[in-house]
């Protein structure tokens, strides 16, 4: 290739304005995982299975590293890679997407949430109304990932501390002690895994410590929007009715002259990306798991209620609001139904972006082209989820844990799929000195035989 064609490697940006992208991949997990499975195992088997939020959220933090890796060198998200070697990605891809998080269980999880607060039986025109507004907001912005950082940062800033102080005041010595406890292992009578616990539902939760699913892969696409690494050459998706929306897109990356500047580049990206993720993705992401899981031990653990559903949130509300006023108990399930609400948002823009890029990738090829308008194609999925969950509520599909529980068992068997699929991409397309160590390689084989084996154990249990 000659020398015309490549770009330099960009060199890092300031700390500072490289935060972001964890930010939206994180609050794609706040609504399911930590607002709602964790929270709801230990509301009835008590603290000792904090472990496997722990591990579950460590887990994804090595699975995304290796996500960014590929986006950062490439400039590409791991979607145009892995079709490069395996031309039926994209239909897998948007099948195992659509099938994993088509389920409206968050955004019926908010409406019942929000419902209760006024005192409304029937939440499911809540839950409806609910999804236009999504769709509606995902479409006016000027950018969508512009629109998603700056509502996710906002959110988390206001709704994780709010949990923290609430979790400071409401727990006692004993509660941190058995979380602490927990978080090796060591709950009340049982070592890991208490008697009687649903596989399916503590396998959804540990899918869902993080984002889960296809949705982890969408942080190849967020940071190379971001303009992280090779990203910079990208393009972005504007919003529906910016006079722009239509421009072409091209998918494939820049390439770059390997020297030994490109080289030093990236490791100085490497490291800033890897303590941005650690810091906001894992750091906060563990402590958000962890308070919500101690806040629903101290206030509602042992409640006969708590099996019904996604009550134990709203008996949490109730808990708190004897303790510190009717008002704070509110306010508490309105944080709770807004942090769900920007989950669904989330999870809508992260799938919609999923689909699209593969369909993209699908015509792009059968037309022999390298530029797709690619907006046309997200706000199609986009608003074909939004009717399928609308037609899911009137038929009376609206159980919210039963939604959300099967839609995690199905995205466990997808990480299963993409953990494989990127240890192959990036041996296969990164150079070598690109590439991750031999203890990270090991590392994610252990994660990609834990995913496969949980996976089976869970379906011969369902069977």
């Amino acid at each position: 290739m000659s020398k015309e064609n490549l770009h330099p490697f960009p060199a890092p940006l300031p700390f500072k304005k490289l935060i972001g992208p964890s930010f939206v991949i994180l609050a794609l997990g706040l609504g399911s995982g930590e607002v709602i499975l964790w929270p709801y195992l230990v509301s009835n088997y008590g603290l000792g299975i904090a472990w496997g939020a722990l591990l579950g959220i460590t887990f994804q933090y090595f699975i995304n590293m290796e996500i960014e890796r590929y986006a950062l060198v490439k400039g590409e998200s791991v979607f145009v890679g892995i079709h490069k070697f395996w031309r039926l990605a994209p239909i897998w891809f948007i099948v195992s997407t659509f099938a994993g998080f088509g389920l409206p269980g968050i955004i019926a999880a908010s409406a019942k949430v929000f419902a209760s607060i006024f005192g409304i039986t029937n939440f499911v025109w809540v839950a409806i109304g609910f999804l236009l507004l999504i769709g509606l907001i995902l479409s006016c912005g000027k950018t969508v990932y512009g629109l998603m950082e700056k509502l996710t940062k906002t959110i988390i800033l206001i709704g994780v501390p709010f949990i923290f102080l609430l979790a400071i005041i409401l727990s006692h010595s004993v509660d941190w002690l058995a979380l602490a406890q927990g978080l090796v292992g060591h709950g009340e009578g049982y070592t890991f895994l208490p008697v009687g616990i649903a596989l399916a539902t503590f396998l959804g939760a540990f899918a869902y410590s993080g984002a889960g699913g296809n949705l982890n892969l969408t942080q190849s696409i967020y940071i190379k929007e971001k303009g992280y690494g090779m990203g910079k050459y990208a393009q972005k998706i504007a919003g529906l009715f910016k006079s722009g929306h239509q421009q072409e897109i091209k998918l494939t990356g820049e390439n770059f002259e390997m020297n030994a500047t490109a080289e030093k580049n990236f490791k100085a990206w490497w490291k800033k990306v890897s303590l941005e993720h650690a810091l906001v993705f894992w750091f906060i992401g563990a402590l958000s798991i962890s308070l919500l899981m101690l806040l629903s031990f101290s206030t509602v653990f042992g409640n006969p209620e708590n099996v019904q559903g996604i009550n134990f949130v709203i008996n949490e509300g109730a808990a708190i609001g004897k303790i510190l006023g009717s008002s704070i108990g509110v306010i508490f399930l309105v944080v709770i139904s807004i942090m769900l609400f920007q989950t669904q948002l989330g999870v809508m823009d992260s799938t919609s972006r999923i689909m699209a890029e593969n369909a993209a990738l699908m015509i792009m090829k059968r037309k022999k082209t390298e530029k797709i308008g690619l907006g046309k194609i997200y706000y199609s999925f986009l608003w074909t989820q939004i009717a399928f969950g609308i037609i899911l509520f009137l038929c009376g599909l609206s159980e919210p844990k039963t939604l959300i529980i099967l839609g995690a068992c199905l995205n466990a068997v997808a990480m299963f799929v993409h953990i494989g699929l990127v240890s192959i991409l990036n041996r296969r397309e990164l150079p070598k000195i690109f590439q991750p160590k031999l203890w990270r390689k090991i590392l994610l084989g252990i994660i990609f035989i834990f995913f496969g084996v949980f996976s089976v154990v869970v379906l011969v249990d369902q069977l």
